[in-house]
């Protein structure tokens, strides 16, 4: 076939959605501008036109770019106008045209193309193709019902190849892409081959669809089967008077969500699931999750709430029964009931606990619960690290369920129980979210009445649950959680506390425990402090009570060998049942010392004395320090020592010492890490001691911040550190005179037993700190003397 070729100007109409071929009769619709132009102009003429597919069908003003190169040339036949300018046209195909250039016309696309006219030329290869392309084509109208049979007694009388690949690809339901590919192939052999390929593929998706509509006709059948058969058999019961499980097991759903008086929208969600586990299989997979889910809701207290019990005096002597001191949390719960007696309605609180183990967080929230007749709830959330843990599952996962929380409420099964959330600063995050942030709703008041839990997925009131956590330190806890809570301080107990929780509450315990009365085994007073001194040093009780259940023990065994009727431990023989002491108890040091003075710290177990050791050796005048120091505790020993050098004259310290002495500065107990500038005046008084040979007194401990000037600064944590230093036989403590407000937290009876000297400079430190020799007045009495001296102060001073 050797196609003829012809070079004309003619008008261009760009269609959308469709190819028109050589030797066929379209009919058209035309409506845009440019396009009726078009027509107009080709109706002015010898009535040719060029028809050339847009790429892209909702391009409404086509550019160059937007058209195909590859067009058909055409013949109009008929023109009509249809209403508001728009035509329709019938148009006959001609031959092929290969756009050259588009010409300069504004009103519509005007060309330059090449004709090409093709001329027959037939092979017995092109016959056989032809025989080929003709009976796939007769196969695929069979299998195919988008193509109507007639169309085979067109293409049978097709004798041209090139119009017959025309023909059957104008036919066919194929893309608009394999259309114009057939259109821009000029070759009638390789036109044939094309629609050979084209016709193989159509017959593959045929069969495929065919397979896929009897799989889903089955499949309809099946059910449409399954559903006749469940709608008979209900008719069948209900003549019977009869019920079936199904049946029954939806109206029970119903009856109880109807029962709860949800509100709306949490009960049209609830019947929409019973809804969709009616019309679900009895053994569907989904329908255990679907009941699953009801379940949940139905079990949750969304209206059940206990009544508070307001009587101020009867709670008061609840809390009273159960713990001893703690009157800040006491007054706090007294204030809730007082407020709640006024208003009648008040959002629970949000209250945190921080205090050092064992000083009873966890059993004060046991008690507020009975004081209040409320439901008791505890979790803990130490080492939960998983974001579900606090908001649950969505659904869509295997084994799905609610978080701690929803979990919680139907454990308590009131809507206002008290709500425990153990070691709260012991949270941790990971790749699967951070239960912290999903804390932030539950424990902030303005949101926590529409709490939504990912698995129930509607909102959950719990602005009536009074929450409170317990930490044993907030520097773990994150700001904005901390933020939501109102923090209340538990810290250590003084001996005096100690010695009467012993007494009403531990040692009965054990007793009872232990299957002891209180006439078999005889404990004094003084037995119980000795227990406290020299066995146990804690900021709590847990320790003490473990000494405790180890006396019983003993005791129980002696009884049971049927040695004696009672058991009377003193001090003279604790020894027998606990064996030897495991701490020292009295002064921090037996004798004053050159280089050692007695500091406190702050710890997470309440307070402890920190001894601060220092030695010179020859050398180049070096600072050493170890003890396992924190960068602040290194920069403060740095600051002291630069202090001092600067004072070396005034303190009669040889001008040379830091070019001929190393300087090694020792804090005990190097295995714990350290850190704070709390100990700044503690190691500056060992390292004077040092240098001059004075020693510290034994019975001073100090504690306060330096500066380079010598100034002393507030520090935190005064109350545990008064504490631990009374627990160790401390009787002075110097403390910058800033801290002297701090001295309200402190229990009376250990300031009757102290002696405070408030502090502000390093000078009035020295002063009372270094010991004096016989006659001297001071130990700076060369300096001018300060401003303002150290103030001292008993107890009826710090009141």
């Amino acid at each position: 076939m050797t196609p003829r070729t012809e070079i004309r100007e003619l008008p261009l109409l760009p269609l959308r959605g469709m190819i028109v071929f050589p030797a066929t009769i379209i009919p058209l619709q035309v409506g845009r501008d440019r396009s009726v132009k078009a027509v107009e102009q080709a109706l002015l003429g010898e009535r040719l036109l060029v028809l050339a597919a847009q790429y892209e069908m909702k391009v409404d003003d086509p550019k160059s770019e937007d058209i195909a190169p590859i067009g058909t040339l055409v013949e109009v036949k008929q023109v009509s106008e249809k209403n508001e300018g728009n035509l329709n046209v019938v148009v006959e195909g001609i031959s092929r045209v290969r756009i050259l250039r588009y010409l300069d016309e504004p009103e519509y696309f005007r060309i330059r193309c090449e004709i090409v006219r093709e001329t027959a030329e037939r092979t017995s290869e092109i016959e056989a193709l032809m025989r080929t392309v003709i009976q796939q084509y007769e196969q695929y109208i069979k299998v195919s019902r988008k193509v109507p049979p007639e169309t085979m007694v067109t293409v049978v009388s097709v004798d041209d190849p090139g119009r017959l690949a025309d023909t059957i690809i104008t036919n066919m339901m194929v893309r608009l892409e394999d259309k114009q590919l057939i259109l821009e192939t000029f070759s009638a052999k390789e036109r044939l081959e094309r629609v050979l390929d084209i016709l193989s593929r159509e017959m593959e998706l045929v069969e495929l669809e065919k397979r896929i509509n009897v799989r889903v006709r089955k499949q309809m059948e099946r059910t449409q089967k399954e559903y006749y058969l469940r709608e008979q058999m209900k008719a069948i019961q209900k003549e019977l008077g009869e019920r079936d499980d199904r049946g029954t097991e939806v109206e029970e759903y119903r009856s109880k969500i109807a029962d709860l008086k949800l509100a709306k929208e949490v009960e049209e969600k609830a019947l929409k699931e019973v809804e969709r586990l009616e019309k679900m299989p009895p053994m569907a997979a989904e329908a255990v999750v679907v009941r699953t889910y009801l379940d949940w809701i139905i079990s949750l207290p969304w209206n059940i709430q206990t009544e508070d019990r307001l009587d101020i005096g009867v709670a008061e002597k609840i809390l009273e029964e159960d713990h001893y001191g703690l009157k800040k949390v006491k007054e706090r719960i007294l204030e809730y009931l007082a407020v709640r007696q006024l208003t009648k309605r008040m959002r629970g609180p949000i209250l945190c606990f921080v205090g050092p183990p064992g000083v009873g967080k966890t059993s004060l929230a046991k008690s507020i619960a009975r004081a209040l007749e409320r439901k008791f709830v505890r979790i803990s959330l130490g080492g939960v690290r998983d974001e579900a843990e606090i908001r649950g599952h969505r659904r869509t996962y295997v084994g799905a369920l609610p978080g701690r929380i929803i979990q919680g409420m139907k454990q308590a099964g009131s809507r206002n129980p008290v709500f425990l959330m153990d070691e709260i600063d012991k949270l941790s995050s990971d790749f699967r979210g951070d239960p912290a942030s999903a804390l932030l709703e539950v424990l902030d008041p303005e949101q926590n009445n529409t709490f939504s839990d990912h698995y129930l997925e509607m909102a959950f009131d719990l602005s009536n649950v009074m929450f409170i956590t317990t930490a044993n330190a907030m520097h773990n806890i994150p700001r904005p959680l901390l933020d939501r809570m109102e923090v209340i301080y538990l810290s250590g107990y003084t001996e005096e506390e100690k010695v009467k929780i012993a007494e009403r509450f531990l040692l009965p315990k054990q007793l009872k425990e232990h299957g002891l009365s209180a006439e078999s085994l005889d404990l004094s007073e003084n037995t119980l402090r000795e227990v406290i001194r020299e066995y146990t040093r804690e900021a709590g009780v847990r320790n003490l009570e473990r000494e405790l259940a180890t006396i019983c023990r003993k005791v129980a065994v002696e009884l049971v060998r049927g040695k004696i009727q009672n058991v009377k431990v003193t001090v003279q023989n604790l020894h027998t049942y606990l064996g030897i002491p495991k701490f020292r108890y009295g002064l921090a040091e037996k004798e004053n010392q050159v280089g050692v003075a007695m500091g406190v710290a702050w710890t997470e177990t309440g307070g402890d004395v920190m001894p601060v050791e220092v030695t010179l050796m020859k050398g180049k005048g070096s600072l050493l320090l170890t003890g396992q120091l924190g960068d602040v505790m290194r920069e403060s020993a740095q600051a002291g020592f630069s202090f001092i050098r600067s004072r070396g004259a005034s303190l009669k310290i040889p001008d040379d010492f830091p070019e001929k002495m190393d300087v090694h500065i020792h804090v005990p107990e190097g295995a714990i890490p350290k850190d704070g500038p709390s100990a700044g005046i503690t190691m500056a008084t060992a390292l004077v001691s040092a240098l001059t040979g004075r020693p510290v007194r034994r019975e001073v401990a100090m504690t306060g911040e330096i500066t380079l000037r010598g100034h002393i600064l507030p520090i935190g944590g005064v109350k545990e550190k008064v504490l631990a230093a009374h627990r160790a036989g401390i009787t002075t403590i110097l403390l910058p005179r800033d801290n002297k407000r701090d001295l309200e937290d402190v229990p009376a009876n250990v300031k009757r037993r102290l002696e405070f000297i408030f502090v502000d400079n390093m000078d009035q430190v020295l002063e009372e700190a270094l010991a004096r020799e016989e006659g001297e007045s001071g130990i700076l009495g060369q300096l001018p003397p300060p401003e303002a001296g150290a103030e001292r102060s008993v107890v009826q001073d710090v009141q």
